[in-house]
């Protein structure tokens, strides 16, 4: 078993979630329950909900890419080390952020740029 087997399924589970999350938020945005109203007023505030979990679902996207990123890492003996320079990622860091692919001083440079 590897270093970071448990956090592989973690991730693993993570994904999971976020792919059930998605699958929600795609059912939500294509009306499927109920279509949409016939009402103008109604229609104005279904289309603004409807960007609301567009929103969330290219979040719910860019978060399953980072996981899936993190898990490739771990497969391929990189996790845990900084894509930028190559240091150690803390491990509290990664404890609250698995798909941490940064450490926190590129990290903070990242957030400036």
């Amino acid at each position: 078993m590897s270093e970071y087997e448990e956090v592989r399924e973690n991730l693993i589970e993570m994904l999971e979630e976020l792919d059930e999350r998605l699958s929600k938020i795609t059912e939500d945005v294509k009306h499927t329950d109920e279509p949409l109203s016939q009402d103008f007023g109604e229609q104005a505030v279904q289309t603004e909900n409807d960007e609301v979990l567009d929103y969330l679902g290219n979040t719910t996207r860019a978060e399953m890419f980072k996981v899936r990123h993190a898990i490739d890492r771990i497969d391929d003996g990189e996790y845990g080390s900084c894509e930028n320079c190559g240091v150690k990622i803390n491990k509290e860091r990664l404890k609250v952020l698995p798909f941490a692919n940064l450490c926190i001083q590129c990290a903070e440079k990242a957030e400036k740029r």
